[in-house]
This record gives C-alpha cells, structure tokens and sequence, in this order.
C-alpha cells in the first residue's frame, strides 16, 4: 500500500507520528517525476526542488506540502478543509508532528484525506506504521508495517 501512494496522481495523504522519512521519500518521489512541489516549509532536506510559499495563494503546483494541519487555530482548519475540498485535483501532503490514528475522527480533515500514515516509534527497538486508505471519511482498507532496528 506504501507502493500504491508513492505512485498516485492526485488526492490527501495525511502522515502523522513525525514521520519524517516517509515524508521526505514522498516528496522526493513526487519530484522526481517532474512535478511542481509548493511547501509552507520544510521540516526535512528534500533533494530536488522545492518551492516555498503559501499553497492558499497559488494554484500552479502539482504537490503541496502543509505541516501539521491538525495543530492549526480552528478558523485555519476550516479555510483548510475547504482549501482541500476545492483542489481534489491536486497532490497533498500533510504533514503532522503528533501522532494520531483512531482520533482521526475526531477532525473534520478526515473527510478529505486518502490516506492516513499512522508512524510510530516503540520503545522496544521498533518502528510501527499503520496505512489507513479513508472513503468519506472511513476507514476501507488498513495494513500495519513493523520494522525492528
């Protein structure tokens, strides 16, 4: 399934649990296949380029990142959630510092997203991800990746 994202056109990925490898070989892949990538900033190296700016102010870009999303004033969510309801075309990366799975619902942003990347860092010498694929706002599809280190 983490295959299946790197190669999508168009839709919302949602990473949280400050996955900032999958992030970052997201990003790169996107790149890589020439096109057009607007951060708000970048909380990682990308290698290739990358524009900085606000995705409100500009449709021209084929991939947007936006950091952390769900920690943003209640008014900016709102803007955002009809921002990502009106570019449905567009590639989004969402980029959140906090870990969140279940409480997904909890956020109107899950009516918006396809996919949820749930990273998580154990104490006990191993890395969890959960890929969650969303349809209005629901879970349809759900696998789990466990890396020991």
């Amino acid at each position: 399934m983490l295959k299946r994202i790197a190669e999508l056109d168009s839709g919302a990925v949602l990473i949280t649990g400050d996955g900032k490898r999958l992030a970052r070989i997201y990003i790169n892949a996107w790149g890589r296949s020439g096109r057009r990538v607007l951060a708000e900033y970048l909380p990682f190296q990308v290698g290739g380029d990358a524009y900085i700016g606000s995705p409100f102010e500009s449709d021209d870009f084929d991939v947007y990142l936006m950091v952390d999303p769900l920690s943003r004033p209640k008014a900016e969510r709102e803007r955002l959630n009809e921002w990502l309801a009106k570019h449905r075309d567009k590639l989004v990366l969402l980029y959140e510092h906090k870990y969140v799975k279940d409480s997904i619902t909890r956020y109107e942003i899950r009516n918006h997203i396809d996919y949820l990347i749930a990273y998580k860092r154990e104490t006990v010498g191993f890395e969890r991800v959960d890929v969650m694929r969303l349809e209005n706002g629901r879970v349809v599809e759900s696998k789990t990746y466990v890396r020991r280190y």
